[in-house]
């Protein structure tokens, strides 16, 4: 595997952490702010700069780069895959009723399933990915994980774009399939955030919209429990998603507010929210979200048996207002886990993609940091 990284702000040079080298075929990923990936000067940059077929747009809240966290910049990513290969698709939820499952169908229909050995999504932020991914792994084998994530726009919550070959745009989906047997690639994710106050049940909601939460409005119910903090909404959510507890399952999701909807008192959140669910509201402090993680590396290292060559890091807006001016040391002490031969690539995003620890089966993520290892 063969990697070059740069990063580039609206009026500097590019800045490379390795030898500038030419590479053969690789997949290239661009994370970026969503004002720069819109600006048809600097798509031209990018692309002369790096003049390969396989580009992989996705706007953000946040780059993640080696050890560190930018802000208002392009950072990118060539992979040359020495011993795999990798086939991507798009398609833009406008074409599919806006129904997300039926995407994600769609696209994995259009991938080779022979020698298939993971999934790679990157997906509009402000769509429901708990659809997405549940399309996506309808016939889809169990021995394939998914991770990845929904591309952010700060904390405007506007619009989101991403692409593949094409000029960024709302509304894109692009699916990576990663193939071949020399590949070995590891994932966890987690979070650090713990539940207060009591415990109630949704009674009322439709896919990722919240309607009731105990017969009463969610929206009154979410600002009661705010009290004085509920000036700030919508963005003053981040700071207090929802831990959600699937009737029937243990092991409960944590769901970002993306926006508040007053005309029917309901709160929009980042992915579903089932009626006779339990929920509660969250917060943390900023060393549990750093310790999340880290362990959510020790996790994905756990067991491998190489060394990982890269490291994909998908954490959460949410996560980078509470930490604030300390938000590069949860990048940093993941870099530490890893060590200096593990080459760190990612972005804070509105969604994490990632099945949960020791499951088989993949779930939307809000406020976690998801950590995906690989090596040939």
């Amino acid at each position: 595997m063969k990697i070059i990284q740069a990063s580039q702000s609206r009026k500097d040079e590019w800045n490379y952490l390795q030898d500038k080298i030419v590479l053969k075929n690789p997949l290239v990923l661009v994370f970026g702010n969503r004002y720069l990936l819109e600006d048809e000067t600097v798509l031209n940059t990018i692309q002369e700069e790096f003049p390969y077929e396989h580009i992989v747009f996705c706007s953000t809240c946040g780059e993640i780069l080696d050890s560190g966290m930018l802000d208002n910049s392009i950072s990118v990513t060539a992979i040359e895959l020495e011993n795999s290969t990798f086939v991507i698709e798009r398609e833009n939820i406008s074409n599919f009723n806006f129904q997300p499952n039926l995407l994600g169908e769609a696209l994995l229909e259009k991938l080779p399933k022979e020698k298939l050995k993971h999934l790679f999504v990157f997906s509009d932020g402000l769509l429901d990915g708990s659809k997405l991914i549940e399309g996506i792994e309808n016939n889809l084998s169990k021995s394939i994980a998914i991770t990845g994530g929904l591309s952010g726009d700060d904390a405007r919550f506007e619009k989101t774009i991403s692409s593949y070959k094409e000029t960024p745009k709302s509304g894109e989906v692009v699916l990576i399939g990663l193939y071949g047997e020399a590949l070995e690639v590891t994932y966890a994710s987690a979070g650090g955030w713990f539940p207060f106050g009591p415990e109630r049940k949704i009674t009322k909601s439709k896919d990722n919209i919240l309607f009731e939460i105990d017969d009463k409005p969610a929206l009154d119910v979410y600002k009661n429990h705010l009290a004085h903090r509920a000036i700030g909404l919508p963005s003053a959510s981040l700071s207090f998603p929802l831990n959600i507890t699937y009737e029937g399952k243990k092991q409960p999701v944590v769901r970002t507010i993306l926006g508040i909807d007053e005309s029917q008192k309901a709160l929009i959140l980042a992915g579903d929210a089932p009626e006779n669910s339990k929920v509660q509201l969250m917060m943390a402090s900023i060393d549990a979200i750093i310790d999340g993680a880290q362990f959510a590396t020790e996790l994905a290292m756990k067991n491998r048996e190489k060394k990982a060559e890269i490291a994909v890091l998908v954490s959460c807006i949410g996560r980078k207002l509470v930490m604030n001016s300390r938000v590069g040391e949860e990048t940093e002490y993941v870099k530490e886990t890893l060590g200096d031969l593990t080459t760190m690539t990612g972005f804070y995003s509105y969604g994490q993609i990632a099945p949960f620890n020791g499951n088989d089966y993949t779930n939307l993520h809000n406020q976690t940091m998801t950590v995906t290892l690989i090596s040939e």
